[in-house]
């Protein structure tokens, strides 16, 4: 409740996003009628179970799967939500429980839509270098990452920064401005929407997509790297027939052009704390990896 305004709002999630955004709420005294979420996701490498809070402040909760199965929409309609609040459910959700909440549904999209809809924003704004992404609070509609933006803000994107840095930046603002949001529906305040129309849409990443190959330059390998940190699986290359996880890495500009004439994949250096390999241009220090012995001149392929 907001200055005495009351709004039923029904939450579902289940991964880190959903308990921030869910927290940011609570502790702003906005009333939350039910929560669905899962216990675990084998889907969600940053799952989160949210029922801590649901107990701490005593509001009705139930675990499912399947957000469009029957469980669901029954608990929506003992509630009678005015609006829905769903972010990080990677599950497209039927009309017919859209239609359930009269306010509609808002979901969140860590991008700057309507560019860069689809899945791994976070992965794929990395990799691809962007120097600038966003924090987008939409209205759910049968395409997802479709509907009316309601707020978004723009995140830049440092050269140090990696997936958990970034995270952690886009739920910072993300949390703030969710309850900036709610308090203006709450109020029936104007707001601005932006039409979500045009624009990309990313595709699924595949474990392909996370094999370093040495020939690309050490700018994108770099890249790659701190796109599928922590909290995601790692990139990875393959040395021995075993594959080696990579968590960190820095880029090392060949600037004497005393690498030049070796080929891509080659160690060059190897001390007590890191490996120097060549990439297609330059050399790339590997800082945080599987434990592996590996020694200078051999071949990282």
């Amino acid at each position: 409740m907001v200055d005495g305004v009351f709004m039923k709002i029904l939450y579902i999630g289940c991964v880190e996003s959903s308990y921030r955004f869910l927290e940011a709420l609570l502790l702003n005294g906005i009333d939350i009628v039910g929560v669905i979420t899962k216990k675990f996701s084998v889907y969600n490498s940053d799952f989160r179970d949210i029922t801590p809070l649901c107990k701490k402040y005593n509001i009705p909760y139930i675990y499912v799967n399947n957000i469009n199965e029957d469980q669901s929409l029954h608990f929506i309609k003992r509630y009678r939500p005015d609006i829905g609040y769903c972010f990080g459910w990677s599950q497209l959700i039927d009309e017919n429980i859209i239609n359930l909440f009269p306010k509609g549904m808002i979901g969140y999209h860590p991008a700057a839509l309507p560019n860069n809809r689809g899945r791994h924003p976070i992965i794929w704004a990395l990799v691809l270098g962007l120097k600038q992404t966003a924090s987008s609070f939409f209205k759910i509609e049968k395409i997802a990452d479709s509907g009316e933006i309601l707020s978004q803000e723009k995140v830049d994107i440092f050269y140090e920064d990696d997936a958990s840095t970034l995270m952690r930046k886009l739920l910072a603002i993300g949390s703030k401005q969710i309850v900036d949001l709610t308090k203006k529906l709450e109020k029936n305040e104007v707001i601005n929407v932006i039409p979500n129309e045009g624009g990309n849409s990313w595709r699924k990443r595949n474990k392909s997509d996370g094999l370093i190959d040495w020939r690309m330059s050490s700018e994108s390998i770099y890249n790659l790297v701190r796109a599928l940190t922590k909290p995601y699986v790692g990139a990875h290359f393959i040395f021995n027939n075993k594959e080696i996880k990579v968590w960190k890495v820095k880029e090392i500009i060949d600037i004497s052009k005393k690498y030049n004439n070796m080929e891509p994949g080659k160690v060059v250096i190897v001390d007590q704390s890191s490996i120097f390999v060549k990439t297609g241009d330059n050399l790339i220090q590997l800082l945080e990896y599987d434990s592996v012995v590996i020694n200078d001149g051999e071949y990282l392929i």
